[in-house]
């Protein structure tokens, strides 16, 4: 499961690898890649629906479950949730954790509102993450749901069977963020790969790829 403003090309790697022992099923989420757009604003609860029933539709029965990012945030919502939908999860660079939201955060969000009182877009083009300036209007209130919903306490519900790879160099989402959920998912163990950014599994596929397999097996 694929990162936010991504697809599934970019676990081809680990498809490739991964699809000599096992079935391998990667999907573009709604709104991604190759997948039709969403028609309104969802959440972490639509998408994690989607996915849910888009399993029970190819007959996909207890998966293991490789999740970067944004599918982190979807897969621990889901595990938490329904215990028996997933086998063992693999978590790389996952979302989900709200950390570092203090003081300088907080003023920067109150004067984006009041901007935005007056020139919403004014406010658009000058605040947020590159990422968020680049979606469309739709998806820029899909984006806010979706980063404001915090799976702290969802992560302590997990039993599944959890490895947590990120990398040392993660900017986007740094092992602060690894090391809660370590904590938070019983019997989880939280791997870091030194020299490698968010996209862990492709800065170094056959490092990667071998951690998984064996977890895996």
């Amino acid at each position: 499961m694929h990162g936010y403003l991504s697809s599934k090309e970019t676990f081809i790697h680990q498809i490739n690898y991964l699809k000599q022992r096992f079935r391998v099923t990667a999907i573009d989420i709604l709104g991604f890649g190759e997948s039709d757009d969403i028609v309104e604003p969802w959440g972490i609860e639509e998408y994690s629906e989607f996915i849910v029933a888009f399993l029970k539709s190819i007959g996909v029965d207890k998966p293991h479950v490789i999740a970067h990012s944004f599918g982190g945030r979807l897969a621990i919502n889901i595990a938490s949730e329904n215990q028996n939908i997933f086998d063992k999860m693999v978590l790389t660079g996952a979302a989900g954790i709200i950390v570092g939201r203090g003081l300088k955060y907080k003023i920067k969000v109150s004067t984006y509102k009041i901007i935005k009182r007056f020139s919403k877009k004014f406010a658009e083009k000058h605040f947020g993450s590159s990422e968020y300036k680049s979606l469309s209007p739709l998806k820029k209130e899909s984006y806010k749901k979706i980063v404001n919903y915090d799976l702290t306490e969802k992560a302590k519900s997990i039993k599944n069977e959890t490895l947590i790879i990120y990398g040392d160099k993660d900017k986007d989402t740094p092992i602060k963020i690894g090391k809660i959920l370590n904590k938070n998912i019983k019997g989880s163990n939280l791997i870091i790969l030194n020299g490698c950014g968010h996209f862990s599994f492709i800065d170094k596929p056959v490092a990667f790829n071998k951690i998984v397999s064996e977890f895996l097996l």
